[in-house]
């Protein structure tokens, strides 16, 4: 058994380390306050159990003694577990208060360094914590003070004003005008630059500007990070110049898929909403008709796949790769002949337009046989297409997809996001079943004209549809609706 007092990092979750990922990829339970985001608690296994011990200002969900307690206890029934923290757990965490404990009760405990928001909260602002020729130092220091300190507080200020350099305060907000008014009477001018940086690293980053003067009367709320000194006047701005900031779009794909999207989104700056609308399962038959089917693959002149899921199915299915003997594959489109080429097939056939109707003009005229793998329920127009050009045609479900359960925080996420993804026909059947039409953001954006459709025949405004019909495009598609 090891506890392991893991840094979450400032919130980007790009900037989880190494170390971090893999013990997070193989923990029990994980324990987690405010701070981190809910794409590093999916890192964790499925069946691992999660727990909420998050502070917030004038909210305590647990003392820390009761998480110092609740660690040891876990340690006794879980071989790892996570105390996953904001930040760096060595640097204005407690976290030595919670090493401590561990090591007084004997359980092992290893500490995984974070990246403190000290550093990477100013970075994401523009602001360099050091500048060669005005800062050359930096000091960070809690605003969140000992209470049984008093009026005054345990922090000297005015000693601390004295020191030069650049100032970082951590939970600073709630005291930032009486901190203010001391280094103020330590003697830093009343015009020293200082900013403060709410949810640094984050796609709802927010920087206010001020000087020592008027920082008091901003309306500042936590957490943030406050900068002061020269440096703070620096603007060299980055992260909030991504094409999608701030834009909060919902990802509808299957929870598997997701992550693709999700990445692409962040990258482009927006707070992806990972609520998936649908789960793939076997198909009503348990999969019969497609082993049967892979036990003949070589007497098909072509094995049609339509989507990953699809391709993922098929293969899984596939006890060697020469079954296919002389068989060639055609893929729909560049991601279900990537899913493909994970299991070592390359697609022979993928269409310059990634929807049925280009796959049948792809490929050639019969007489011959085809193995179409597709979802139980999907459009006609390949089968009845191919079997008009003279084609044998073979349709076997692949899988099926179902409703996924949709919870009531999810519900409230997506009715207050900028944008709705759908990227496929069921993803936007299924979210209409759950939420209505009431209930969705108001930008609609589809993968292409077949989920396009779909979308509009149900009732909605679709303002984005991708050009090409891939995750790349969808995104493409996004950023230029975005600047436009």
């Amino acid at each position: 058994m090891t506890v392991y007092l893991v840094g979450a990092g400032p919130g980007d979750p790009g900037l989880l380390t190494v170390r971090a990922d893999a013990v997070l990829r193989r923990a029990d339970v994980v324990v987690y306050d405010r701070l981190s985001v809910e794409a590093l608690l999916d890192l964790a296994p499925v069946g691992a159990e999660r727990i909420s011990v998050g502070k917030a200002v004038g909210r305590v969900t647990m003392p820390q003694e009761q998480i110092n307690g609740l660690l040891v206890e876990l340690a006794g029934r879980h071989d790892t577990v996570v105390r996953l923290k904001g930040g760096d757990p060595f640097v204005l965490a407690r976290g030595g208060e919670e090493a401590a404990a561990l090591a007084e009760a004997g359980v092992p405990f290893e500490i995984v360094p974070g990246i403190t928001s000290a550093i990477a909260v100013p970075a994401y602002a523009g602001i360099p914590v050091t500048l060669r020729h005005s800062s050359t130092s930096f000091t960070v220091v809690t605003g969140h003070e000992d209470p049984e300190a008093g009026v005054d507080g345990s922090v000297d200020w005015r000693a601390v004003a004295q020191v030069g350099g650049t100032i970082l305060i951590l939970m600073g907000v709630a005291r930032i005008a009486r901190i203010a008014d001391e280094l103020m009477a330590g003697g830093l001018p009343a015009d020293t630059p200082v900013a403060a940086v709410r949810w640094g690293t984050r796609p709802e980053q927010h920087t206010v500007r001020a000087t020592l003067g008027t920082i008091g009367e901003q309306p500042l709320a936590a957490p943030s990070v406050i900068v002061v000194g020269e440096v703070a006047a620096v603007d060299l701005g980055w992260f909030d110049r991504r094409p999608l900031f701030g834009r909060r779009i919902v990802v509808t794909r299957t929870r598997q898929q997701a992550s693709q999207l999700a990445s692409a989104l962040r990258e482009a700056g927006a707070e992806p909403i990972e609520v998936p609308v649908i789960e793939v399962v076997d198909p009503a038959d348990g999969g019969a008709a497609l082993r049967a089917a892979v036990t003949r693959l070589s007497s098909y002149d072509w094995v049609v796949v339509t989507s990953p899921n699809g391709a993922t199915r098929l293969l899984a299915a596939l006890p060697d790769a020469r079954a296919f003997g002389t068989a060639k594959v055609a893929a729909i489109g560049p991601g279900t002949a990537a899913a493909l080429a994970a299991g070592k097939v390359r697609a022979d056939l993928v269409p310059d337009r990634f929807v049925a109707e280009a796959l049948l003009d792809a490929l050639p005229d019969g007489p011959g046989r085809v193995l179409l793998a597709r979802a139980e329920v999907a459009r006609a127009v390949l089968p009845d297409g191919l079997r008009a050009r003279g084609w044998e045609v073979d349709v076997v479900a692949a899988y099926r997809t179902v409703p996924a359960t949709i919870s009531h925080e999810q519900r409230e996420a997506v009715a207050t996001a900028d944008v709705v993804t759908f990227t496929s026909s069921s993803t936007v059947e299924h979210l209409l079943a759950a939420l209505g039409t009431g209930g969705l953001p108001p930008t609609i954006a589809c993968i292409g004209p077949v989920t396009a459709a779909t979308a509009r025949d149900r009732g909605l405004d679709v303002a984005v549809e991708a050009p090409v019909h891939t995750i790349d495009g969808l995104v493409a598609a996004l950023v230029e609706w975005a600047g436009s």
